[in-house]
């Protein structure tokens, strides 16, 4: 069978993270959604959450790969490969912006049409992977990436016109590129420029140092960007005062950061071992449980738009699996750790 292809999923440990994506993720859109008050805002700092969540994954990534080395070697491999920490700042921006517009888009869409929309990035992602790893896709897969977007279009189409805003005078066209598509244009642009590159780095450039180490890198970059986020947006001073510390202190915002530092350490392993066109299908594929679970938990309904949508998203997916993309590393043979643990990540 297509799914259980050796091109697909190399190893049983690359299913695992496919699998473990796409759960992190669909329990990322529902306690963000969860986290909003009646308002449809946010009673917390969300740029602080995010940098806070950088620091999780910090002390996480440094914690792994001082469990398998020692202290002298994490300085050793960090001084020996400090150039790569500059080259990581391009994805630690991006995702920066990210993460951000993620609060921004929540508030504005359901956690269903949210993903569906992201899924333009498919084919902005097909393109640019194109471009980085000068691989050409072929047919069945660029048709399996046009059926994804096509899915979202149906799905956005259905937003525009069967909502209820009578009130409005914006119709047709103007209401479907209102300002809030843009930014999730945006959001589409920095995913998949960001995964394609980081791809890049944990395959090409970086193939060579433990992964943990890039994950350090990564993580540093994205506390530096963040804060730097803090400062454009005047709040500084004011992201770490008690009030908005214990803001934080919410059951469901403890769950996003610690979640959120989840799909962190994942993205690197599935990029790792896998490559960011198969990520774009995962993502598509939370869809069908987004939407589901939306329903039962939130009362959000499932119209005949996004069951038409999830259908030719679901086609899309199964069309891909019939010949998925192979992306090795440069380095043919894998460079093992000292521990052995690495193995796997040959693809």
């Amino acid at each position: 069978m297509a799914w259980c292809s050796k091109d697909l999923f190399p190893t049983k440990l690359s299913f695992v993270y496919f699998i473990s994506y796409m759960g992190l993720f669909i329990n990322q859109g529902i306690l963000v959604t969860a986290s909003k008050n009646s308002s449809n805002t946010y009673s917390y700092n969300t740029v602080t959450v995010v940098l806070l969540t950088e620091c999780l994954k910090l002390f996480v990534a440094v914690a792994v790969y001082l469990k398998e080395k020692s202290v002298s070697e994490f300085i050793e491999e960090f001084y020996n490969n400090r150039d790569t920490l500059l080259y990581y700042f391009v994805p630690a921006g991006l995702y920066c912006f990210y993460n951000n517009l993620q609060f921004e888009n929540l508030a504005n869409y359901d956690p269903t049409t949210y993903y569906l929309l992201l899924q333009f990035r498919v084919v902005v992602t097909g393109v640019v992977f194109q471009i980085v790893f000068k691989k050409k896709l072929s047919y069945i897969q660029w048709a399996s990436l046009i059926f994804l977007t096509l899915g979202c279009i149906i799905k956005e189409y259905g937003r525009v016109f069967t909502s209820e805003t009578s009130s409005t005078t914006e119709t047709g066209v103007s209401a479907f590129f209102d300002r809030h598509l843009i930014l999730i244009m945006v959001q589409v642009f920095c995913s998949c420029f960001a995964g394609v590159y980081n791809e890049y780095l944990l395959k090409g450039r970086g193939s060579d140092i433990h992964i943990m180490m890039q994950n350090v890198f990564m993580y540093v970059d994205s506390i530096v960007c963040n804060v730097i986020a803090l400062g454009y947006k005047g709040q500084l001073t004011t992201a770490f005062t008690t009030d908005n510390i214990s803001s934080i202190f919410q059951v469901t915002v403890i769950c996003i950061m610690i979640n959120n530092a989840a799909i962190g350490i994942v993205v690197s392993l599935f990029l790792r071992s896998l490559n960011s066109i198969l990520k774009t299908f995962a993502s598509a594929l939370e869809l069908l449980f987004t939407a589901v679970l939306c329903w039962i938990i939130f009362g959000i309904a499932i119209d005949w738009y996004t069951v038409l949508a999830i259908l030719i998203v679901t086609a899309a997916t199964f069309l891909y699996a019939q010949n998925p993309v192979v992306n090795k590393p440069q380095n043919e043979v894998t460079h093992l750790h000292e521990n052995g643990h690495n193995k796997e990540e040959t693809v």
